[in-house]
């Protein structure tokens, strides 16, 4: 498939993507939070004293206000993902030399918007894959690095 044929699938996933986001963001509760947060026995705690974060609060600690994508945390990735920013941060060698660390385009318009060669592409190897596989790392000129474990569908901001 080429670009041009991808971009309207690209965009409907976009607004697919934006409406989850927003759906997730309005608190159903339905959504199970990514790690078990720590509780306290009713025994210990009582109304007016508890510093238990609201839902609300929690759903927004899971958010990059910055982005609007959700966290993930390092020890949260694959190892290959950890293994790539530990070579992003020595420099390389990069298994795709002429591909790690090239222009991301930021195509889909998922991340927040930046000029042209702001954003930098790196390979995150797919055990089994035959290619460079969809998994990438993207990092910004102001440190930030964002996952994407889809070739660009989804994304979040890895938390450093």
């Amino acid at each position: 498939m080429t670009r041009r044929t991808l971009a309207p699938i690209t965009a409907i996933a976009a607004v697919l993507a934006a409406v989850l986001l927003a759906l997730s963001a309005c608190g159903n509760g339905d959504d199970p939070p990514r790690a078990a947060a720590p509780t306290s026995s009713p025994s210990t705690s009582s109304a007016s004293t508890s510093s238990a974060p609201t839902p609300s609060a929690t759903r927004s600690a899971r958010v990059d206000p910055e982005s609007g994508l959700p966290w993930v945390g390092v020890a949260d990735l694959p190892p290959q993902a950890r293994q790539t920013l530990e070579l992003i941060d020595a420099g390389g060698p990069f298994p795709y030399p002429g591909k790690d660390g090239s222009t991301f385009g930021n195509l889909e318009g998922l991340l927040p918007k930046e000029p042209r060669g702001y954003y930098a592409e790196y390979t995150v190897p797919t055990p089994g894959s035959r290619d460079r596989g969809a998994r990438r790392i993207i990092t910004g000129e102001g440190g930030e690095y964002y996952w994407t474990a889809d070739h660009y569908q989804q994304f979040e901001r890895i938390r450093r």
